[in-house]
């Protein structure tokens, strides 16, 4: 029995003996996380054209008020509204009665002055009468006839003519409607869309901007007849299918508003525009072997942008951006950047100068 329980305590020491031999060593060494898989992108010079947009006013080559130059009722209308008119036609006809007695009058006095005239005349040459009596005769003629012609003239202003070619508008006062010249609203306004021009204000920093990237002529000055043709964006959003130029800019800076104001001009012969509509005035600007780099594709650090680029192990580290403006992408730069350098697209907000990536492309 004794010797029984040796043999057991001995094998039961083997036993655990092989248990603890056979327990496989720990692996205290923890396993990397895999490289993330993020697009990346080579950059390339290229033109790129940036649009600057100004809201607009759109008003006809020449918009002319017509007011009457005296008192009457209105006795006859010879157009419609919206009508398509031309220089020296006949709009309106006032009421002239009054005017017509005047005029009678007035003729009367005229020839009773040249009767006065004629009677004087051999009176003078036989000396029965001094020439003061008939030069006296001969004012009054003369008065009498600027009185008469005068009234002659108030007659034909009754006959209502427009002054240029083009569209009426508004006619709001009927046949029979008293009008003068004193009243505050126009019988009608007469506007020439044949071509239209299109006023737009910029701020000061606006201004600066066209300034830069305008053409200038000898004296340094900005040229708007080299200026780039505009686009104008209707009411409708749609482009006007003819391009304008810039005529005008005022570069006069407003003290009250801190802006000023330009002018483009349109052509408009199909009459697709009209005077008072509104819309959107685009300037380009082109960057000559520029990058447009995705707003995406960069980090904020301290106020300045920067960029993830690749290295050719597969590290990223950070670049800088010498931005010169920005559009609806991203931003525009023209230094600082090598041709063909190649950035990350995405995810740059969790990386680090340093860190290893699986560059894709998107």
């Amino acid at each position: 029995m004794k010797k029984l329980s040796i043999i057991g305590l001995l094998s039961i020491a083997l036993l655990l003996s092989s248990c603890f031999s056979k327990t496989p060593t720990q692996n205290t060494t923890a396993t990397a996380p895999p490289a993330p898989s993020l697009s990346v992108a080579k950059l390339n010079k290229e033109d790129i054209t940036v649009y600057t947009e100004f809201s607009t006013i759109l008003e006809g080559k020449q918009n002319v008020e017509i007011w009457p130059k005296v008192s009457g009722f209105v006795q006859e209308v010879y157009v419609e509204e919206g009508q398509k008119i031309k220089k020296g036609q006949l709009l309106f006809k006032l009421e002239t009665q009054t005017l017509n007695q005047d005029a009678n009058a007035a003729k009367a006095s005229v020839n009773v002055a040249q009767v006065e005239v004629n009677k004087l005349k051999p009176l003078v040459e036989k000396g029965i009468i001094s020439d003061v009596q008939l030069e006296t005769a001969k004012a009054n003629l003369e008065q009498a006839k600027a009185s008469y012609e005068s009234v002659a003239s108030t007659i034909n202003y009754s006959r209502i003519t427009s002054p240029v070619d083009g569209y009426i508008g508004e006619i709001p006062f009927k046949i029979g409607a008293l009008v003068s010249s004193t009243m505050t609203q126009p019988l009608t306004t007469v506007s020439d869309i044949s071509q239209v021009r299109a006023y737009f204000s910029m701020n000061e920093k606006e201004l600066l901007k066209l300034k830069e990237s305008m053409p200038k002529n000898n004296n340094n000055v900005m040229d708007v007849n080299k200026a780039p043709e505009v686009t104008l964006v209707m009411v409708n959003g749609k482009d006007y299918p003819e391009y304008g130029k810039i005529a005008m800019i005022n570069t006069i800076i407003n003290s009250t508003t801190g802006s000023v104001t330009a002018r483009a001009d349109f052509n408009n012969e199909n009459n697709l525009l009209s005077s008072g509509s509104t819309g959107k005035i685009k300037i380009p600007t082109v960057y000559k072997d520029a990058y447009e780099i995705p707003q995406v594709a960069t980090i904020d650090l301290q106020g300045k942008k920067l960029v993830y680029v690749l290295k050719e192990d597969n590290t990223v580290t950070t670049l800088p951006l010498n931005i010169i403006t920005t559009t609806q992408k991203g931003y525009i730069v023209e230094k600082g950047i090598n041709e063909g350098t190649t950035i990350v697209l995405e995810g740059v907000s969790k990386l680090k100068d340093g860190t290893v990536i699986n560059p894709t492309k998107p």
